[in-house]
């Protein structure tokens, strides 16, 4: 894993806090009533597959491949569904997956950084790693899907009160969508309150929209529940039956929400709201099924048809504000998991902003909410209907399932040791499932199915390249270094000492900081005590307090202090160095100088990169926040000094 690393050498002045308490308020949820953590998951968890319905069942009839309106296909179809979410999101996401935590958060990040931290020299490493951010890159892909393609096909439901609204579908989809996206700066603490009643009422909806219309042909409550109509489906129509499969991906859209929200609301809370929602799910979808066998016209846009046509106006509104629910949920996720990739060293610094005092994962980050408010807006004037997008969203979800299954395989058989005799039938079936749909989803390749592979691809190679350029940086900087305790005693009689504390930061294991060099070789003086600071970001969500801060004396009024963050904590540096006072006096802002290196990379023909991912790389650093914002370090106490560098 590429993160800061460092060792800090043993000393008797290292502080130490009560062991086992933890410097995060995280964990507050264990506190709180079950009902209401399922009720929070309800909004943010579920509002993806939640609304899943409005257009799952419309694709798969009447889409690019449509299948005829009889008994047995809508049957399969349903079928079809209803095992697909057990086998997907029951079995393989509630009852296994989420068991994979990481100290109770959950993610392909989170994951991979807890087989790195187990498996540390396993065989694969890199190919498991490639994986991982493979996965995180397509997850970009669907925060740029997911709000474009269910905004749209709730607005469409416009379209069946009133052909009068087609021409302002789209002009109103991005009218919510930009909004939307205005106002993430503001945060979302007091709108997050109203997500999951909101979604309650959604999901309460639904279900009594799907018995209402199960009374006109109630076969379908016990009929499609035997799978022996999904064998006889394909059979019938083994073309259109597999083309099939691509669509009907979309009734489980949202499932790596999941196991990504986990350590927001914890495993329980999210397992017994699923089995609140399964069953609205299900009623709804037999439902249109009952709809579509009394009345096949109404295939056209069967979850607005379910419902009178005095209704279909507040169906519109109430599926309009799940979506931007949906919507939100994603969005927010998108910048905690850049957070998460910054923290474990694959992307740049980003300017963060905390919207909220009393949550600390509550964040907002600028440049990825406006890049993703361009793509997404650029997706709704592409391609302008939900049913054109969709074969770019199944690719996407079935790409970090498939990703999900075999890292969930190397935890369940290396690191739970768990005999391959007793799990592997499991992960067979549950590999083929998701071969099985991503063929499927491949198939519609030039139907939209490239905008994940593109935008995945592009995502990951700026992962890669700048986790690479990091690396090979380190080690050039580290080639020339010069161990910290030599020049200690060297600079001590070389140089004049003056007042106060000068804090170097560095990324190196033992190396002396450029800046450190560059000061003392330009300005001749020492402070009267110089620490040399190394942050590191380990790779467990939350470090305790009592190994957030090690202090090794080194002499001559030099320190080296190691602060320990996990990815999911807020690296503020003066707030960790505040409690420290071993080992002279305690850290005053006001008497402290921050002094932070600067690089500017020049691409060179050394070996380690391609000319091009230099230049990559060189751009992305450039573009990359100050660590001075990062680091939250006081804005008049830090002094940047620049140097040159090559790889």
């Amino acid at each position: 894993m590429n993160v800061s690393a460092s060792s800090p050498q043993s000393d008797p002045c290292t502080i130490s806090v009560a062991e086992g308490e933890v410097s995060n308020e995280h964990a507050h949820h264990i506190h709180d009533a079950m009902p209401k953590l399922a009720l929070g998951a309800l909004g943010v968890v579920f509002g993806d597959i939640g609304t899943s319905p409005l257009y799952a069942i419309q694709a798969i009839m009447t889409g690019e491949h449509p299948l005829p309106i009889d008994l047995l296909n809508i049957y399969g179809v349903i079928s079809l569904i209803f095992w697909t979410m057990v086998a997907v999101v029951t079995v393989k996401y509630v009852c296994l997956v989420m068991r994979l935590d990481n100290n109770g958060e959950g993610g392909s990040l989170a994951l991979l950084a807890l087989i790195g931290r187990k498996l540390p020299a396993m065989r694969g490493t890199k190919l498991l790693v490639a994986g991982g951010l493979l996965a995180t890159a397509l997850f970009y892909a669907d925060s740029m899907l997911t709000p474009a393609i269910s905004v749209i096909s709730a607005v469409e439901g416009l379209d069946v009160v009133s052909h009068a609204f087609h021409p302002f579908i789209v002009p109103i989809a991005l009218a919510i969508l930009v909004g939307l996206f205005v106002i993430q700066s503001h945060g979302t603490d007091r709108v997050g309150r109203l997500f999951g009643p909101v979604m309650g009422i959604y999901f309460i909806a639904i279900a009594a929209m799907g018995l209402a219309n199960i009374s006109k042909h109630p076969q379908v409550l016990w009929e499609p529940l035997n799978p022996t109509y999904i064998w006889y489906f394909f059979k019938a129509h083994p073309y259109l039956s597999f083309e099939s499969l691509a669509a009907v991906v979309y009734s489980i859209t949202g499932v790596e929400a999941l196991y990504a929200d986990m350590g927001h609301f914890g495993r329980k809370a999210i397992t017994w709201a699923w089995v609140l929602v399964f069953p609205c799910l299900v009623l709804n979808y037999m439902g249109q099924a009952a709809l579509l066998i009394t009345d096949p016209s109404s295939a056209s846009n069967p979850f607005f048809n379910m419902v009178h046509e005095s209704l279909q106006l507040p169906l519109v509104i109430l599926a309009t504000a799940a979506t931007v629910i949906a919507s939100q949920a994603v969005i927010s996720g998108a910048y905690s998991v850049t957070h998460q990739a910054i923290q474990l060293g694959y992307l740049p610094r980003f300017q963060i902003k905390h919207t909220s005092s009393a949550m600390a994962g509550q964040i907002y980050i600028p440049a990825i909410n406006w890049f993703l408010a361009c793509m997404v807006a650029a997706l709704v004037l592409t391609f302008e209907s939900s049913a054109a997008m969709l074969p770019a969203y199944g690719l996407a979800v079935v790409g970090t399932m498939g990703i999900t299954t075999g890292m969930a395989a190397v935890v369940v058989f290396r690191i739970w040791k768990v005999k391959p005799w007793i799990a592997g039938f499991g992960f067979i079936a549950m590999a083929a499932i998701d071969l099985a749909y991503l063929a499927a989803g491949s198939a519609k390749f030039f139907e939209g199915a490239w905008f994940p592979v593109v935008v995945g691809m592009i995502i990951f190679i700026l992962l890669t390249t700048w986790s690479k350029g990091r690396m090979l940086m380190r080690q050039n900087m580290a080639e020339d270094s010069l161990p910290i305790e030599v020049f200690a005693r060297s600079a001590h009689s070389s140089a004049t000492r003056v007042a106060g504390t000068a804090v170097f930061m560095s990324t190196a294991k033992n190396g002396v900081p450029s800046a450190l060099l560059h000061n003392i070789k330009h300005n001749k003086v020492l402070h009267e005590r110089v620490v040399v600071l190394t942050v590191l970001i380990e790779e467990m969500p939350y470090v305790p307090l009592s190994r957030r801060v090690s202090v090794s004396d080194i002499g001559q009024g030099f320190y080296k202090v190691v602060l320990r963050f996990g990815f999911l904590e807020e690296t503020n540096v003066p707030e960790a160095l505040r409690p420290v006072t071993m080992c002279g006096e305690p850290f005053d802002m006001m008497k402290t100088s921050f002094f932070l290196s600067r690089q500017t990379l020049i691409a060179s023909a050394k070996p380690g990169m391609a000319i091009w991912r230099e230049k990559l790389f060189a751009w992305m650093l450039r573009n990359a926040a100050t660590a001075m914002e990062f680091f939250r370090l006081p804005v008049n106490r830090v002094v940047e000094l620049g140097s040159q560098v090559e790889i």
